[in-house]
């Protein structure tokens, strides 16, 4: 029995079709919603807004509030002071990403129901209750806000989510991919191997991982050709919706570890690694993840997927291998203080998360 396992499956309502958006009023209707704040972007708000029919409905009040591009405490305190002052009863995010952490974040502290219409696939961020937080200046703050409130829905239209950079479905198709390699030792422990929501998570996973190094290079050249395949539309939804489903079902023990530890870290201590999206920066986590571990065969393995996909390898390749001895240090300290890292079934020390960061160089470089 686990005392410590919290289940938020996720979104309350989902639909990912061609004229889904349609369904949006049922859900409004539902929460009886009638003063919307709509958070959004820049671009990806003008590609969505035509597919937005309830925008003209005179049953709903509409505010709008393009955000700053990052999900920080600043942007929440904005929306939070918009619902006080329009007296807010539903939040709307359409955008990416870090805006949708945003609007589920500013959800749970302004006590407000919001749904998400996401407009890219680069991560599972509109399914799950969390937010990652970072500054206006892009920099990482290190901490993960977590919430019980999940969105009421989530809808979205393939034909939105095709028309969107394909750098960012590479990403999310990195992102995704590291739900496996994270979670799997975890699991695979004795005393995990019978929970049931545990199970269902290592299931989960292994469905993103298998559908992703099977079907990734057709769906991504559908994408670049404008082409609404199966295989695009199967592996975008995995991204943003199914991907959400493993930490939703297993918590801690099925969300994430040394990878995206090791993501917040470049974030936070490496300006230089800011050109890079999230799901690139989790892609060489998976790699120093496997290094900890040293399951170099799994490195063999996944090199000429990384290879084909253009993914980053090592912080050489990224351009990003500090010069200065006191920033790995940092690294490791941060990626140190995180129990998620300590989940991993074995001895983790400072000594080897900084000799891994080495080591996986090394490697890389040999095979290059």
């Amino acid at each position: 029995m686990l005392n410590d396992l919290k289940v938020k499956v996720g979104p309350q309502f989902y639909r990912y079709h061609i004229d889904a958006l349609d369904f949006v009023p049922d859900v409004l209707e539902e929460y009886a919603a009638k003063n919307i704040l709509i958070v959004h972007g820049t671009v990806s708000w003008e590609k969505a807004k035509p597919k937005l029919a309830f925008l003209n409905d005179d049953r709903y009040q509409f505010t709008f509030h393009p955000y700053t591009g990052e999900c920080s405490y600043y942007g929440a305190d904005l929306i939070v002071e918009l619902v006080k002052k329009n007296k807010i009863d539903f939040i709307i995010g359409v955008g990416g990403g870090k805006l949708t952490d945003l609007v589920g974040y500013a959800a749970h502290v302004s006590n407000t129901n919001f749904g998400v219409i996401p407009t890219l696939a680069s991560n599972c961020a509109p399914w799950t209750p969390l937010s990652v937080m970072y500054k206006e200046s892009g920099e990482s703050e290190g901490k993960t806000e977590h919430f019980l409130r999940q969105a009421s829905f989530l809808i979205t239209d393939p034909e939105l989510v095709l028309d969107s950079p394909v750098d960012y479905f590479i990403a999310g198709l990195a992102d995704t991919l590291a739900k496996w390699y994270e979670s799997d030792a975890i699991l695979q422990q004795e005393h995990l191997k019978e929970e049931p929501f545990l199970r269902m998570a290592g299931f989960t996973s292994e469905l993103c991982k298998e559908a992703i190094t099977k079907d990734s290079a057709k769906a991504i050249q559908d994408m670049k050709n404008g082409k609404l395949s199966e295989e695009f539309v199967r592996l975008s939804e995995i991204v943003f919706a199914v991907a959400g489903l493993v930490g939703g079902l297993g918590d801690k023990y099925a969300r994430n570890a040394a990878a995206h530890a090791m993501h917040d870290a470049l974030s936070k201590y490496i300006p230089a690694c800011h050109e890079y999206l999230h799901g690139e920066k989790v892609a060489y986590g998976i790699f120093y993840q496997l290094a900890i571990e040293k399951k170099w065969t799994m490195i063999d393995q996944l090199l000429p997927f990384y290879q084909e996909l253009g993914l980053p390898m090592s912080l050489q390749q990224m351009n990003c291998f500090p010069t200065d001895q006191s920033v790995i240090d940092h690294i490791v300290a941060f990626i140190d203080s995180k129990e998620k890292v300590h989940l991993i079934p074995l001895p983790i020390t400072k000594e080897l998360l900084k000799d891994s960061i080495f080591e996986l160089e090394n490697y890389i470089n040999g095979k290059r």
